[in-house]
Order: structure tokens, then C-alpha cells, then sequence
């Protein structure tokens, strides 16, 4: 009897241990175990994009659970500072690579360390789960410069007050699951036809031929096909960042260490040569809108490049990954292919453009009332748990599904190597690791605006080049806080 009595309280204490173990773990432990969910805002991908990373998030942390939204660009914007006035915003949203000095007030610098809770299942015949919490160190700042590629480093940082020093320091404001870069798309049956072997490399002499060749007017001498879409501006795929970077590629200086717009200012390095090459590389973009020049090929009767392309009508068209799907929609059966943006024939430095989205979390986390409701140290982790899954998804092994899926370009430098001989986007990777950008102000449309206006006023000759550069360039400036 007293053996059996023995037996019951060994069954009982194997049964009933774990579940009392659990109960006794620490308030600190009880309490990151709570239901924590996220909401993730973003756009152009759908959430069968995130799924196999949500999916393998919540399998280390089953306690989270990740809303993704889907959201038009057109009310993307509205619908954020919306939501957020009326404390229902997310927690996670994406921004424009342009537009993280924009949004830096409402974002949530990523932590130096997350504390998080892991639950980890032990035993080998009785298996039980307990729950451990671990502190981790964020991505640091020299892992994300060797890590990412270095328009990511660019962007992604930025220098803030530290509140009890005073002292100025670095900060991670966001980071990337990929980077689009500007690329030549083109027509290789016009090509063909006119006796051209590949696509040009560079933008000189021969460029200018090609463009020539390409070009074909009717009696009335209208263009009916063009030999590439530049010198426009409205009518033209992404005009600023086409006249952006031939400014780069010229040696432009688009914006100084303090913040001012510098694209139409002579680089300390030029002045003693008297050579401006932002003026210069507006001239050579407007050429190509400019009646009285050989390369003439553009005007703002024409119809949009991508659709003039799409059509067949159009030889060169300068766009991103993003305009493949397009094209294929729109032409399954056009003869193209993609060539690499050229360069300046004799530039020691390949220069290209940087086109992207990067993930971030709101600052609003730690003080929508509904958190606090909880307690501030619930907000506390909910910020933590944001940043965490944000750095889960940029991580190599967790973000080659969301590269697959939407068939985009990497921001890591140990994925471009993969990438390469991908016949769709292996061209946009190859230039990732020479692409860079520049910030265009608070108001990125406006922005985008003035540049247009500065290419048609320099077209119609409404005012000396110099001036319309410069009135360009202080136009801008307003733009930036």
C-alpha cells in the first residue's frame, strides 16, 4: 500500500510539475509571453510575399502574431498619418528610400539590444517547453556598411541628438529587403533592323549614332519611333532619376554634408577646370528634346515611354525590375532584353541609381493608448518584438524567399553572386553594389515636379541654362527640413 501510494505521488508530480513550473516563471517572463500583435503596413507586394517569413518568425515566437496590409501608393501616404492621428496606425510600414528624413519623427530608431522571449522545448522522453528570455545585439552600424550595399549605409543612417549626452550619434532608421536599380531596356528587333550589334555601353559618340539610327520619322516629319526616351520630362519613365544620375555620373555633387542642393554648383574639384557638370548633363538630357540637334528623337506630343515601348515603337527605355512585369503583361510577345545603364566612357567610378523601399517601426508603438493600456513596459516589448521581426526578415536566409517571389534585385552583398545569371534581374544585381541616391526634401513629389519643370524650361529655352539650373536647385532646396 505504502508503495503504491509512493507510485501516485511520483505520477503526480511528472504530470503536474511542468504545467505548475510554468506558472511559477518569473513576472518578467509571464509577461513577454503575452499576445503581442503587429501590423504591417506596406505597398506593391501582396502578403503571399511575406508568408514563408511570417510563417518561420512564428514558429521561434508563437506568441506574435504579424498583420500584413497591402496598401495603394496613391493613399499610402494619407492613409498613414491618418491612422496614426487616430492612434490605429502600424507598428511596422515601409518608406522610400527618399523619404526616411521625411518620416524620421515618426520612426523608432532600431534599439542597440532586443530582449526577447524564446520558448525552448527540452527533454528527450517527457518533452516540456519552458521559456527563455535573451538579450541580443541589434545590427550594429559596421554590419550593416559590410552587410548591405552601400546606397543602404547612405540612406538607412542617420545622425541624431543622444537626449542624455547631447552629443551627435549615428542611428539605424530602417533597413531593406531589396534595391532596385535604373537599367536600359531594349528593343533588340529595332535594333536588328538598324544594323546594331548591342547596345550601347556609354553615353558618347556612338550612343549618339545608335539614338540616330533608331530614330524614324514619317513625311510630315513627326517621330513616330524613337530612338530613346530622353530630353522630356512628364511623358518619360522616371525623367528625375535619369537626369539624376547623369548629373552623379558627370561628377555632380547633388547635396552637401549639410543638407543643400548642390547639383548646380561647380565641384571644388572642377573650379580650376571652369567645368560644371550638372549644367553639363542637363544639356546632353534636353539634346535628345531639341529640334535643332542630330539626336532630336523626343517631345511631349509623344505617348508615354513605357507604353511606346510596350508597343514596340520605342528602341531605348531607361527603367527599373519593377517595369519587367509591366512589359510582359502588356507585350508577352516583344523582342527586348535589359543592358546595364551606360556610364561615361573613361570614369575611374561606375556610377547607377538607387530605387527602394526600406522597413521600419513607428514611433507611435510606444505611445498608442492602447499599448499603455498594458503598461509602458508591454509597449516597450512590442517595439522590441517590431524591431526583431524586421531584422529577421533582412536576414540572408530569410529574405531569399521574399526575393523570389517578387522577383527583385538584393540589398545584401553575399546574395548578388546568386543573383547574376538570373535572366530576369540579374542585370538590376549586378549594379547594386555601385548604386547610390540623394535625398529630394520633405516633399518628394513636389521635388520630382521641379526637375521636370527645370528640363522643359531648359527645352523652350525659357531663360539662360545657368539660371533655369538654378532656379531649379533653390526650388528644391524648400523642400528640405
Amino acid at each position: 500500500m505504502h508503495k503504491k501510494l509512493k507510485l501516485i505521488f511520483l505520477i503526480l508530480i511528472i504530470v503536474f510539475l511542468p504545467a505548475f513550473g510554468l506558472k511559477c516563471q518569473p513576472k518578467e517572463v509571464q509577461k513577454a509571453m503575452e499576445p503581442i500583435t503587429l501590423n504591417y503596413w506596406r505597398v506593391w507586394d501582396g502578403p503571399d510575399a511575406f508568408a514563408e517569413i511570417i510563417e518561420k518568425y512564428s514558429q521561434i515566437h508563437p506568441n506574435i502574431t504579424i498583420k500584413y496590409r497591402k496598401l495603394n501608393y496613391d493613399e499610402y501616404e494619407k492613409e498613414l498619418l491618418e491612422a496614426w492621428a487616430e492612434d490605429r496606425g502600424p507598428d511596422i510600414f515601409s518608406v522610400h528610400n527618399t523619404w526616411l528624413k521625411k518620416y524620421q519623427n515618426k520612426i523608432e530608431p532600431l534599439p542597440a539590444e532586443i530582449t526577447m522571449a524564446y520558448p525552448i522545448t527540452q527533454g528527450t522522453i517527457k518533452k516540456e517547453t519552458i521559456t527563455e528570455m535573451r538579450t541580443n545585439k541589434s545590427l550594429g552600424l559596421k554590419k550593416l556598411k559590410d552587410e548591405f550595399v552601400d546606397a543602404v549605409y547612405d540612406d538607412a543612417v542617420i545622425k541624431v541628438k543622444n537626449e542624455k549626452s547631447g552629443a551627435m550619434e549615428e542611428k539605424i532608421f530602417a533597413l531593406p529587403l531589396s534595391v532596385d536599380t535604373l537599367a536600359m531596356y531594349y528593343n533588340k528587333e529595332l535594333l536588328n533592323n538598324s544594323g546594331i550589334i548591342e547596345p550601347p555601353a556609354y553615353w558618347d559618340k556612338e550612343f549618339q549614332q545608335d539614338v540616330k539610327k533608331l530614330t524614324k520619322q514619317n513625311a510630315k516629319g513627326q517621330i513616330i519611333q524613337p530612338g530613346v526616351a530622353l530630353g522630356g520630362s512628364a511623358n518619360i519613365e522616371r525623367y528625375s532619376d535619369i537626369l539624376s544620375v547623369l548629373m552623379m555620373q558627370n561628377g555632380a555633387v547633388m547635396m552637401d554634408e549639410y543638407g543643400a542642393v548642390t547639383f548646380n554648383q561647380v565641384p571644388p574639384n572642377l573650379k580650376s577646370q571652369g567645368y560644371n557638370p550638372g549644367l553639363e548633363a542637363l544639356l546632353f538630357y534636353t539634346d535628345f528634346a531639341n529640334p535643332a540637334k542630330e539626336v532630336y528623337c523626343w517631345n511631349k506630343t509623344l505617348d508615354n515611354s513605357l507604353d511606346m515601348f510596350s508597343r514596340g515603337n520605342l528602341a531605348l527605355m531607361f527603367g527599373y525590375s519593377y517595369h519587367l512585369p509591366q512589359i510582359n503583361a502588356r507585350a508577352s510577345k516583344l523582342n527586348f532584353s535589359i543592358a546595364k545603364l551606360p556610364q561615361i566612357k573613361g570614369n575611374s567610378q561606375t556610377v547607377n541609381f538607387a530605387n527602394y523601399w526600406m522597413e521600419t517601426v513607428s514611433k507611435k508603438i510606444l505611445t498608442n493608448p492602447e499599448n499603455l493600456k498594458k503598461g509602458a513596459d508591454y509597449a516597450a516589448l512590442k517595439k522590441d518584438a517590431a524591431w526583431d521581426f524586421v531584422q529577421f526578415a533582412a536576414k540572408a536566409e530569410n529574405v531569399k524567399s521574399y526575393l523570389q517571389k517578387t522577383r527583385t534585385p538584393t540589398a545584401l552583398r553575399s546574395l548578388v553572386n546568386e543573383q547574376l545569371d538570373d535572366i530576369d534581374i540579374g542585370v538590376f544585381a549586378e549594379q547594386v553594389l555601385t548604386a547610390k541616391s540623394w535625398y529630394r526634401g520633405a516633399d518628394y513629389n513636389a521635388a520630382e515636379k521641379i526637375i521636370g519643370e527645370m528640363i522643359d524650361g531648359a527645352v523652350l529655352g525659357q531663360d539662360e541654362i545657368g539660371n533655369i539650373i538654378d532656379t531649379g536647385a533653390k526650388k528644391v532646396q524648400q523642400t528640405i527640413k
